[in-house]
């Protein structure tokens, strides 16, 4: 299982990253009336949260979390900063063998 949450840590990092940028090109858009950025951000951050909601189910079926603590995982992708600590509580409870 050691894979699945090297995986689910790099994407965890990753989403966490785009989605700053994406809310930067929210800024651009409708304070600086510059929609570029958005319009290649956007798409960007929709596919790397899609393959972070995969690779989450993936290890959160694997490592048998609650329904709960799936839930919470994957809205976690959605809220700036959110990301990282989630990345850091599933690590921490997944290294000490408690459920999530």
């Amino acid at each position: 299982m050691e894979k699945e949450l090297k995986r689910f840590r790099v994407l965890a990092y990753v989403v966490g990253v785009a989605l700053l940028v994406l809310c930067v090109a929210l800024g651009l858009k409708y304070l600086g009336d510059a929609p570029t950025m958005m319009r290649i951000v956007g798409p960007g951050h929709g596919f790397l949260y899609a393959v972070y909601l995969v690779v989450s189910i993936d290890l959160a079926i694997k490592a048998r979390w609650s329904m709960k603590g799936t839930a919470l995982v994957l809205v976690a992708g959605m809220v700036p900063f959110l990301s990282f600590y989630a990345e850091r509580r599933v690590h921490e409870k997944m290294q000490a063998g408690l459920p999530l």
